[in-house]
């Protein structure tokens, strides 16, 4: 067995190779096949460098598949090979390093450009010759003129020898002489033409100006006139012709014949068919494709006033799993199974099934009284689903998520109405799947606005447009300012100013996280380091420590501890005035490996925080394995405190878990303070430490250099 291509043009000359021996045999050339294959190579690094760009152009698959007609691979086979060729080695040799799915998609593409620009230049070409002919034709009108007197065997030679099929009739339509070529494309004898009339050859596909232009041209009004017109042949097949037709004049110069040219373009006119089929049909299941459901959405979309359209988006369930366990081969059996199902569901005039791709499709019933019918249509589908599907001996269930949009045409795009059916589609699988929900303007925005926030949030670290405020802690003994929580915000340029909400979920699912926290942390203990600078005359009180958030995603990322060591000896800021808050959630349950950080860090002398204590129904006696040395407790146990009296119930679970914590030598911290009796009560319970809009709501770093100066000065 032959080694594998080594680097990309070893691939691409191989994929050529492929290429050029599939389809050599059925070209019509005097080229050896490595001069044909050396030929090839262009057009294959023309693909590969399209199925790679950054920004996909189908005119490249135009360009090759009209270099093929150029090869002089004018044989519909060769172009059916060169597509199969394609569709089997264009990703596997020239896409080396790309996401599979969109190659897949990109080479699809490509093909069907490649099919377009084949089926034109081969238009193009006949066009040519057939001008060509008509120019031969046009100059033996002189022939027909003068074989009255000497030149009848020069242009008999010319009428019989064509390629083209051609006759001539007077200018009543009675047929007087037609050529071989054109009796072979009708199948009669020159008796069975000769004598037949024109006008008898009438086909409900004429274009609608085809005998308008006919007697233009008999009454003089026109020298010629060229259309596509089909005829019927005495078998009843249908024999597709490019037709040319023009008038010739006696000496004298009046009407006297017309001449028709006519190219039998039926074999063309099948292969654009096919095409168009392939091009608008899913290989793998048969339904309509993207392509073609787009084309029907828009249409009923213009179906004018009165009109309404209803649009199901389905993705299966958990189809990942079987591609991943039982093979792609029974993936694409599963998916074939679902089609079929699909199709019986949507069978009522104006409904269709269409295959969007991978295990996405699409249902769409249109009409007056669609919102009635696509909830039929979306629980018949869920009802389809529910059978089993049998695949390689085993029984698989099936179930799929539905987003359904419904509305009146006219109002909204094709794209914007797949867009909403989309994310409609993913909130019912958010909600569990095997559902069906219905499209939620509202739910929508958030979701758009999401995915805006998602996409920009990359370049706003670099840009600048987040910024850090800080909320006081203060010392519950002596109301003196301890510290601050550093609470990052965004500016954002449409938005305005962003709570952590809105953006640290999404910064956590992008990974941004990371380079966003060490942000934080970094900006914080300077800020930190300046307050120091700045609180030189309350050394009495120590130092203004600060207060930092975790994620769970810093906590496992491999640099957290390194990161911090290297942010507090640039600032010159010790460890003890650090400390890092890693909510009870993240903690439950954690191994040996995700604590080792956190108490190296602990070790080191920066405090560890825990959290929105009581939230997380963490085992109490957990709390000794912990490396943490506060425990800040969460608002919802304190909240009855703001009046009073305060619920005994709280005052007992507060006075028990302040008691715990101290008896672990840990210090226990508030949040979420609002009156003065919540903070006195908060004190007698012996609570060390708190924060709260009753103290200060988060601000700019310099209120509360401010408010430390107060405490500090009496």
């Amino acid at each position: 067995m032959s080694a594998e291509p080594d680097g990309p043009e070893d691939r691409l000359r191989r994929f050529a190779t492929i290429w050029s021996r599939a389809v050599f045999p059925v070209t019509s050339t005097s080229s050896t096949r490595p001069e044909f294959e050396a030929r090839l190579l262009p057009l294959a690094r023309l693909l590969s460098e399209a199925l790679r760009a950054r920004s996909f152009d189908a005119d490249a698959g135009r360009q090759a598949g009209a270099g093929l007609v150029r090869e002089h691979c004018t044989d519909p086979e060769a172009l059916s090979r060169t597509l199969d060729c394609v569709d089997a080695y264009l990703v596997l040799y020239c896409g080396e390093g790309g996401d599979r799915e969109d190659l897949r998609a990109r080479s699809a593409r490509l093909q069907h450009a490649m099919a377009a620009g084949f089926a034109q230049a081969l238009r193009e070409r006949t066009l040519a010759e057939q001008e060509a002919i008509a120019q031969a034709a046009l100059e033996a009108q002189g022939v027909v003129a003068q074989a009255l007197h000497a030149t009848e065997a020069r242009f008999r030679a010319v009428f019989e020898g064509a390629a083209i099929g051609i006759g001539i009739a007077d200018l009543e339509g009675n047929i007087l002489q037609v050529n071989n070529a054109l009796r072979r494309m009708f199948g009669l004898s020159e008796q069975g033409l000769r004598g037949r009339n024109v006008r008898d050859w009438v086909h409900p596909d004429d274009p609608p100006q085809t005998w308008r232009l006919y007697e233009e041209l008999v009454s003089g009004e026109r020298e010629h006139y060229h259309l596509e017109k089909a005829f019927y042949r005495p078998d009843g097949t249908v024999l597709w012709t490019n037709l040319t037709v023009s008038l010739l004049r006696d000496a004298d110069g009046d009407p006297q014949y017309q001449l028709a040219l006519m190219e039998d373009t039926t074999e063309r006119r099948l292969l654009n068919l096919r095409l168009r089929y392939e091009a608008t049909h899913d290989a793998l299941t048969g339904l309509p494709n993207r392509t073609f459901f787009f084309e029907r959405l828009e249409k009923a979309l213009g179906a004018g006033e009165g009109q309404r359209f209803g649009l199901c988006y389905l993705d299966l369930d958990g189809f990942k799993t079987v591609n991943d366990s039982l093979g792609h081969a029974a993936g694409d059996r599963l998916l074939v199974e679902v089609a079929d199902r699909l199709q019986a569901c949507a069978t009522a005039p104006g409904e269709m099934v269409a295959r969007l791709g991978g295990d996405e499709f699409v249902a769409l019933t249109t009409g007056p009284d669609t919102q009635r019918t696509v909830d039929e249509l979306a629980a018949r589908i869920m009802n389809a689903l529910l059978a089993p599907i049998s695949v390689d001996g085993r029984e698989l269930t099936v179930r799929g998520s539905i987003g359904i949009v419904e509305g009146p045409a006219g109002e909204r795009s094709p794209a914007e109405i797949l867009r909403s059916a989309d994310i409609t589609m993913y909130r019912a699988k958010s909600a569990g799947g095997n559902r069906f929900e219905l499209a939620d303007p509202e739910a929508d925005a958030r979701a758009i606005t999401r995915h805006g926030l998602t996409t920009a949030l990359p370049t706003a670290l670099d840009r600048g447009e987040f910024f850090i405020e800080y909320q006081p802690l203060v010392h519950l003994g002596d109301g003196s300012v301890r510290g601050a929580e550093a609470l990052v915000r965004w500016l954002h340029p449409q938005h305005g100013v962003l709570s952590p909400d809105r953006f640290i979920p999404l910064a956590e699912h992008t990974g941004l996280i990371v380079p966003l926290g060490r942000w934080v942390l970094e900006q914080s203990v300077r800020q930190a380091r300046e307050w120091q600078d700045r609180h030189g005359g309350a050394e009495a009180l120590g130092p203004l420590r600060i207060n930092v958030n975790l994620s769970p995603c810093q906590l496992t990322h491999p640099g957290l501890v390194q990161d911090t060591v290297d942010i507090l000896e640039r600032t010159g800021v010790e460890p003890d005035a650090l400390c890092l808050e890693v909510t009870e959630s993240a903690l439950i349950g954690a191994d040996d490996d995700l604590l080792k950080p956190l108490r190296r860090l602990a070790e080191m002398g920066v405090d560890i925080a825990l959290d929105d204590f009581g939230t997380g129904y963490s085992n109490l006696a957990n709390l000794r394995r912990l490396p943490v040395s506060v425990l800040k407790l969460d608002r919802s146990f304190t909240q009855s405190m703001q009046q009073f009296p305060a619920d005994p119930v709280d005052l007992k679970i507060v006075e028990g878990i302040v008691s715990l914590a101290h008896s672990l030598d840990l210090a226990v911290t508030v949040e979420g303070v609002e009156t003065g009796a919540q903070a006195e009560q908060l004190r007698i319970l012996g609570c060390d430490t708190a924060q709260g809009w009753y103290y200060a709501r988060p601000g700019p770093p310099d209120r509360l250099h401010e408010l430390a100066l107060v405490d500090a000065t009496g």
